[in-house]
């Protein structure tokens, strides 16, 4: 491991300044010129340490420095002049060639004149035992000019003894480590305490997060107790965390060494320093040693129009289940970012209604100050002749990667206004409530936006103003998961009406395990029990699952396989379905369920070989040593055959992090009439419904209704086309992480990873009283890009290293059954093409100028097809077969 030269001057022999006699830092000896050679490289790669597959460049320069002043009080405050000389800028890597950037250019036409100037005009440093008490140059200089001098500035703070302290320096104010030994002195910077102001953002799910890891190691080389040279590291490295091909680091080095001393001036008498700085040259200022953050001019960069007009061809509808649609957008955002409110409604009032959608994700995406004021400028909540925006810039809101207290209080202000569309008010509830647990994971709960919006949630359960608002505050809080509101859905699960109680009961299944207290737990039993009244079989098996998916007791779980047998006939299978879920997928409740299954009274082939066409199964799509991605489908059907519930689930696990990558729920009631069949217990009244609810990235969205009562479902089903109804669709900025780096160097760092994706869910339930049978169908069409990129800046030159990867797939779920005979025949298919997986590597250095090499990489593979079990029963079940060719599918009857 090379170590970044940093150093601080010591002579040899007569001419150096010793590190003996000096308890705190290094001193320079009077009336000599020190000669120094620095230089700072920068390599960006991979992560594979091999400097061919690097881009970068470096720094070189002579430095002369000098005491100009010591404090007749005390050897340990001295005034010291740095002065760059003879600098120059190369490749750091060798294998260039002719393909070198910098050939054939000298360093004014790299650095530019202006900028070589001033990189070269000295600068003062006030040191105190070692440490910087102020930096001096001069005012008006490009700040990254000056960044650089901080940087080998900051090389000369150090201290000689071994210990822990802060140190403010171009980092920020930063805890280091020092270790004393007989031939060097070690610094360890902790960079992830360092302060300083930097903008950044990322993604709060650990699950699309990513994971960064920065180090600093600075060693002062001591020969004949005499520091005669200086070497620094600093890393910086990133991976994502569910994608560990998207990674990249940053390795800075710095050397500083002395070659030789010289006569020098005199000291400049004198016991204040201000009064010496002045002599020296007045125009001196005292700025910060912390780096200062600057941005590069865009010159002859296209306008936000000119830029739309370039992507807006790949947003096109037809286009969307493209990769290529995703980079747009992803691209477009980038330029969003840095746009004002103006230019932004612009391209919004112009934009036709076929590409509109898509704009709005983006501008919304964007998550700045102009995009939002410009998007709620243009929306009109009060019309309803524009209610596809509006919705799409509601989910666009609720997937927000970082959003603020200020979209929060608008939609607060928003939901106090008027609405032309009641579906749309309550979408805006909705997404307040996962707005609200967004900002609390960020540690803003205590924000007045945020606890204005908790009051709304809670109050509008506590005292509803209508009772059709109870759902929508219930989905709000399925959303927001306040643990002050568990008692509100305690109390409408047990007490309230079917939909309302089994909304209640969802809802409580999504909170963490540490919610699911002993108390709580006791209103479920009392609920799948049925102890105070009677329940729908959803909100019953609902319960049951909450308790034996958080630490169930031992008479818990004895009491649920007791009343495997007593049940209604599909619901005996259902539960049954899920104890056997449990053993084989080993939960954490199978310990307690194989304990309790050693008493035969619980135990017995007559309450295990219960007939029925309900299930439960959970099954692995990957696992890998860090990560798992788990699927799991539960059907549960009425004693008539009709589905009562399709639950399908997509989790995807990272260390202790997980993500609700996706669940379609799709539900019927109050069908039995069409058949003459008898309802079950509890469901003799239920109005006829289908419908379906969708989670999408842990945000639960507005639940769509195919049918609701008699007369709905007799004239859709006289009129039905088959077509699905589309639950979300739209592009989707999944993945947002954006890092700016102040290396101590004095360049500059970025590191962006951005991933998007185009999704278009839809669903249907078909119904035939002819054919005796009902059809579900679930259908995904998705297209993901993930963009990762490393740059380093020095104004002059810029080096960059970008990895992308990008894919498209689809995926259909369809369930069948013919209830003409008992037990009805069930078929469960599920077809997934071959997906293409595609990954980039791009790798440049570009000078101000306009010059630059470019290296590109490509490579393609396809995914092939898995064969997924979605049933735990043998052969003589519908199993599924995820083919390579579209064509390919595989279902069966049993």
């Amino acid at each position: 491991m090379i170590l970044l030269a940093v150093l601080f001057l010591c002579f040899i022999s007569s001419y150096s300044a010793s590190v003996k006699g000096h308890t705190t830092g290094l001193s320079l000896n009077n009336d000599r010129l020190y000669k120094l050679t620095y230089s700072t490289e920068v390599f960006l790669d991979r992560g594979k340490g091999k400097q061919q597959d690097s881009v970068g460049y470096r720094i070189s320069s002579n430095v002369d420095v000098i005491l100009l002043w010591r404090n007749p009080d005390g050897d340990d405050d001295q005034l010291i002049q740095i002065t760059m000389k003879d600098v120059n800028v190369e490749n750091v890597n060798e294998h260039r060639g002719e393909k070198s950037i910098f050939k054939g250019k000298n360093p004014p036409k790299i650095i530019r004149k202006e900028n070589l100037e001033a990189l070269q005009r000295p600068v003062l440093l006030h040191l105190v035992h070692g440490k910087v008490k102020e930096f001096y140059s001069y005012p008006n200089e490009p700040v990254a000019i000056e960044n650089l001098k901080r940087g080998l500035a900051s090389l000369f703070q150090m201290q000689l003894s071994s210990g822990t302290t802060n140190e403010v320096d171009i980092s920020g104010d930063c805890k280091v480590t020092y270790q004393a030994h007989q031939d060097k002195v070690t610094k360890i910077k902790a960079l992830d305490s360092c302060k300083i102001e930097r903008s950044g953002f990322t993604t709060s799910n650990q699950v699309l997060g990513v994971t960064s890891k920065a180090t600093s190691v600075t060693t002062y080389k001591i020969e004949d107790s005499f520091v005669i040279a200086v070497f620094a590291e600093e890393t910086h490295a990133f991976r994502m965390n569910f994608l560990q091909t998207i990674a990249g680091n940053i390795i800075s080095k710095q050397k500083l060494e002395l070659k030789t001393t010289e006569a020098g001036p005199r000291l400049i008498p004198g016991k204040q320093v201000a009064a010496i700085i002045k002599a020296v040259d007045s125009e001196y200022r005292a700025l910060p040693i912390v780096g200062q953050d600057f941005q590069n001019e865009c010159k002859g960069c296209s306008s936000l129009t000119e830029q739309w007009q370039s992507t807006r061809k790949h947003l096109q509808p037809d286009q969307l289940s493209k990769a290529e649609a995703v980079r747009s957008f992803l691209a477009f955002i980038q330029h969003l970012r840095t746009a004002k409110r103006e230019e932004i409604l612009q391209i919004l009032k112009a934009e036709n209604k076929e590409v509109l959608p898509q704009l709005v994700d983006a501008v919304t995406s964007a998550q700045t100050s102009d995009s939002l004021d410009a998007i709620l400028d243009f929306l009109d909540f009060k019309s309803d002749s524009s209610i596809i925006l509006q919705e799409r810039f509601l989910y666009a809101c609720g997937f927000a990667s970082h959003p603020d207290e200020e979209l929060l209080r608008a939609l607060i202000s928003k939901f106090k206004g008027s609405f032309g569309s009641n579906d749309i008010r309550e979408t805006v509830m909705i997404i307040i409530g996962a707005l609200v647990r967004k900002l609390c994971q960020n540690e803003g709960c205590k924000l007045k936006a945020v606890v204005e919006a908790k009051k709304l949630i809670l109050g509008g359960l506590e005292r509803p103003e209508k009772k059709e608002d109870t759902m929508m505050y219930l989905l709000a809080l399925k959303n927001a998961l306040l643990p002050e509101g568990i008692p509100l859905l305690l109390k409408y699960a047990e007490a309230g009406e079917g939909p309302v109680s089994h909304l209640a009961t969802t809802t409580l299944q999504r909170y963490d395990v540490r919610f699911i207290t002993d108390e709580v737990k006791k209103t479920l039993n009392r609920i799948y029990h049925q102890n105070r009244k009677v329940h729908e079989k959803t909100v019953r098996t609902t319960a049951a699952t909450i308790i034996l998916n958080n630490n169930p007791s031992y008479m818990e779980v004895k009491n649920i396989l007791l009343s495997i047998g007593d049940l209604p006939k599909e619901m005996n299978k259902y539960m049954l379905a899920v104890v056997q879920d449990i053993l084989r997928f080993e939960m954490p409740a199978s310990k307690m369920v194989r304990r309790v299954l050693k008493e035969m009274v619980a135990h017995n082939y007559d309450r295990f070989s219960k007939s029925g066409s309900s299930s439960a199964y959970t099954g692995y799509i990957e696992r890998a040593p860090h990560s798992a991605s788990t699927y799991s489908l539960d059907i549960l059907y009425s004693g008539s055959g009709i589905l009562r519930r399709s639950n399908l689930n997509i989790f995807q696990y990272i260390g202790k992090a997980h993500l609700h990558s996706s669940q379609v729920v799709i539900e019927a009631q109050g069908l039995e009439a069409l058949i003459a069949a008898t309802p079950d217990e509890g469901e003799e009244n239920l109005d006829s419904y289908a419908g379906m609810s969708a989670i999408l990235f842990d945000v639960q969205l507005r639940p769509v209704t195919f049918f609701s009562g008699y007369s709905d479902l007799m004239s859709k089903m006289l009129s039905a086309s088959g077509d699905p109804v589309s639950v979300v669709k739209g592009l989707i900025l999944l993945i947002d992480h954006s890092q700016e780096l102040q290396l101590q160097s004095g360049l500059k760092a970025n590191m962006d990873v951005q991933g998007g994706l185009a999704i278009d869910i839809s669903g249907a339930m078909e119904f035939s009283l002819w054919y005796r049978e009902s059809k579900t169908r679930v259908k995904n069409r998705v297209a993901l890009a993930i963009i990762g990129s490393i740059t380093v800046d020095s104004s002059f030159v810029k080096a960059g290293l970008e990895i992308s990867a990008e894919t498209e797939a689809g995926l259909e779920f369809i369930s069948t059954v013919q209830f003409s005979q008992y037990p009805f025949l069930v078929c469960m298919q599920m077809d997934k093409d071959g997906v293409p997986f595609r990954q980039f590597e791009t790798k440049y250095e570009r000078l101000s100028t306009g010059r630059g090499y470019v290296s590109r990489r490509r490579k393609e593979s396809l995914i092939a097809g898995s064969e997924f079990p979605l049933h735990q029963e043998n052969s003589d079940m519908c199993k599924v077969v995820f083919a390579p060719e579209p064509e390919s599918s595989s279902g069966g009857w049993f």
